[in-house]
This record gives structure tokens, sequence and C-alpha cells, in this order.
């Protein structure tokens, strides 16, 4: 290791205690965009964001805003004379709780337990948000007061919700975006001590489906049996969403084949807590199922909650979905084809209604090139393991949108998370040694992108 490098992991390690002070004070802050009643807490989070950037001394710092859109900041940093300029993403909204009343402990006060860190947020995406300003922190620590690269820190606020004014935010500000690479700390490795670039994302189409079978509610003893109810005719349409063998059922999408290693199904039904008994749904491997085909879920149904239940026939119900695209599909076609499912598949008669939400664009990439040799290099050394190139089925907005504003640019996207993150889900948790890892492994790559890794 260089004298660079070897004081490169000090600064990280001397760094690493307030980052993560500063990462629970972030946690700490609701910033749930789709939800309106936690509006101002994000722009609470972004503003707490762009305070760290001005100190750590960022040439130019704002909080920006699309019309209608979540705040995002955008700080600069000017690089030596002839070195790259690296954006710098991640994002400081989060998901919902799921229901504060199951985490272990308040899910935005966060708590360490065996070596993790647990909040929402905690892993997805505020530790990216402070990986990065870590890593300014470290360079900066070396007292030489100059950067191996020109850095633009973009700190957007609303992926969580299908970043639906990112295309103008990016439209707004593509010269202060501009840069030859982007490196994305939202995704995740396969282990704490196996660094990840990611190669490949689904993309996401979502709807809301309403059904109507009554004008008003009718009393289900009088009328019951000639009428139906809304919310039984909701369940069989939402049941012809998939095969018998759980396979999405909606003609016309991609799906794509894998030749990469199968993963262990024990330890994927392990990860993903999945009773015993439960059988897996599709067919193919489980790279190709997770990675390469599409994926369709209910996220949501609004009826009367058991206990408020009368004995009346509902006249509507609706529920929300949400469909996973399978790299080189089109997000409109999708969504045409499962509007087109839906209507199309009413039973008994009944009143469908989709209105169109969310969507996001797959993406896979090639990585060959100087950069991704320097990304296996720096994340093996700072892993101690060799990086590997994974798939994830879940959806960034913003890496499609960039790469079409900025074609190019490489695209990395690295991971602050591992299987038992339980990104969206309950007791979300951040393992800190390993974002001590991802730490370092971005500063080492920043260092080489500049040309002083040596």
């Amino acid at each position: 290791m260089s004298n660079l490098r070897a004081a490169l992991s000090a600064a990280v390690d001397q760094v690493l205690p307030g980052a993560r002070a500063d990462l629970e004070n972030l946690v700490r802050i609701p910033s749930i965009w789709a939800d309106p009643t936690h509006r101002d807490d994000t722009r609470r989070s972004a503003e707490a964001v762009a305070a760290l950037a001005r100190a750590e001394g960022a040439a130019t710092v704002d909080v920006v805003a699309a019309d209608g859109g979540a705040p995002a900041v955008i700080a600069h940093w000017p690089g030596p004379e002839g070195t790259p300029t690296v954006l710098l993403y991640a994002h400081h909204d989060v998901q919902p709780t799921g229901g504060d009343e199951q985490w272990t402990s308040p899910p935005f006060t966060p708590t360490e337990r065996d070596g993790r860190l647990y909040g929402r947020g905690a892993a997805d995406d505020k530790s990216g948000v402070m990986t990065h300003l870590a890593v300014l922190r470290a360079f900066r620590s070396l007292g030489t007061g100059v950067l191996p690269v020109g850095m633009t820190l973009f700190i957007e606020g609303e992926e969580e919700s299908g970043s639906p004014t990112l295309t103008a935010l990016l439209a707004e500000h593509h010269e202060r975006l501009a840069a030859d690479v982007i490196v994305i700390a939202d995704s995740s490795n396969p282990a704490v001590d196996v660094p990840a670039l990611t190669t490949s994302l689904r993309g996401l189409v979502q709807c809301t489906v309403q059904v109507k079978m009554l004008e008003r509610p009718a009393h289900s003893g009088v009328y019951g049996g000639p009428l139906g109810d809304a919310l039984t005719a909701l369940c069989r349409l939402l049941a012809t969403l998939h095969d018998d063998k759980g396979r999405v059922a909606i003609p016309g999408l991609v799906h794509n084949t894998s030749e990469a290693p199968d993963l262990d199904e024990a330890t994927f039904r392990s990860d993903a807590a999945v009773l015993d008994g439960v059988e897996l749904l599709g067919t193919g491997t489980l790279v190709e199922r997770l990675w390469q085909q599409p994926a369709i879920a209910v996220l949501g149904i609004d009826a009367p909650r058991v206990a408020e239940a009368a004995n009346v026939l509902l006249p509507s119900a609706r529920a929300a979905v949400s469909l996973r695209l399978a790299p080189g599909q089109d997000p409109a076609v999708a969504q045409r084809s499962l509007t087109e499912h839906l209507t199309g598949h009413a039973p008994w008669g009944a009143t469908v209604t989709v209105t169109p939400g969310a969507s996001a664009d797959p993406f896979e990439l090639d990585a060959v090139g100087a950069v991704y040799d320097a990304a296996r290099r720096t994340f093996g050394e700072a892993y101690g393991n060799a990086a590997v190139e994974v798939g994830v089925g879940g959806s960034i907005p913003f890496i499609a949108e960039f790469a079409r504003a900025f074609p190019g640019a490489a695209v990395l996207v690295t991971g602050v998370g591992d299987p038992a993150s339980r990104w969206h889900g309950i007791d979300e948790s951040l393992h800190l040694g390993m974002f001590g890892k991802a730490v370092l492994a971005e500063a080492l790559l920043l260092a080489e992108l500049g040309g002083a890794g040596g």
C-alpha cells in the first residue's frame, strides 16, 4: 500500500466516529416525503445535509427542488486541473416505517445492537449520504487542502416516491450535475465483507386499481347472494396477476435468462425470513427470478379494518399494485399491459379503474473500462475480498435518468447494505463495520481516479 493509501486508511478511522454521530442525527429526522405530514421533516433533513456539506468546505451548496418536488441538495468541491469530476449520489428521504409498534426499538431512535445501527434510513440511504461526506472528511483531514478529483454531491429527496420530478431537476441543473463518473451509494452487498458492483436493476411501474360494484353499501343478509361485494371482486381480480406457479401472468412483458451463478436457496430463505413450508414463486434460477424477470406484488388495500367491519356488501375497494420490470422492458409498454390486464379481467361486470403511479426504467451496464477496473481494485483492497458483479431486483430511477442526461459518464452502483439490512422493512439496520469499509473503498477509488492512488 502506498503512503497515501496508508494515510487514507488512518484518516477514515479518524473520521468514522463523527460520521456515525451525524448519521444518527439524520436518522432521527423522519424524512418520509411520501407522507404529506412529513414534508417539513423532509425539508429539515435536506437542510441538515446541506449544513454538513457546508461544514466540509463546499464551494457551493444549495437546497433545490423542481416544481412540486422534494428538496434535494447539490454541493460542489473543485478538484485539481485536469482531474475528472465525480458525482456522488444518495438520497435522504426514507420509506414509511410499516408500523412503529412492530420495531424492536423506535424507528427514528438510532440504536446499536450487536454491531448494527438500527433505524429507518440507517441503511437506505442515509448511510450513503454519510459515506460520501465521510470520504470528504477523510481527504480534508489529510491537511493537504487538495482533493484528488472534483466532487459534486447530489442528495435526492424523493427516491422512495419514484423520483417523479427528477427529470425536471436534472434539466434545470444540468451544468452543475455534469460529471465524468457517478458513484451511487444506494445498493447492497452480498455479505458485509464482500463488495459488489451492481450492474443491473429492474424497473418499476405502479398503479392504483379500484373496483366498484354498487352505488352504496347494501345489507349483506338482505341482498347477499345475487349481489357480490367489491372487496371480493377485487381479491378475484388481484388473483389473476399470477399463474398457478406464481409467475407473472401479464402478457407481453420482457423475461430474460442469466448465466450468473445461482444463489443458495437456503441462504435466500433465511435472509428473507421465509416461513417453513412456504413455496417460492416462479420458475428459472433464483438469479433469473430476482434480477431478470418481472415480479408483481399487492402493496396495500383500502378496506375496512376487521375490528370495524359491518354486515354490508362493500360498494368499492381499491389496491396498490407494484410491477417490477426486467432489464430491457419499456415502462410505458408495461404500464399499458398491466392496465389492459386489470380492466380485461373485471369479475362479474364490475367497473375497474386503473390510475397509473410511479415508474422507473430498468438499467443494465457492462462494467468494462478503466473506472470499473479501478473500482474492483480499490473495493477489493478495502473489503479484503474481491468485488463481485450483481444484479438487484429493486429500482433506482436516478440511474437511467442520469445515463440519458449524461451518456458519456461511467456509472458505479455501490453498496451500503447487506442481506440483513432489511431495507424498506421492520428493523432496518446498517452493519457498522461494513460502513467503515464502504468509506475506505470510496476514498481509495477517488484517489485512484485522481491519479494519486499509485
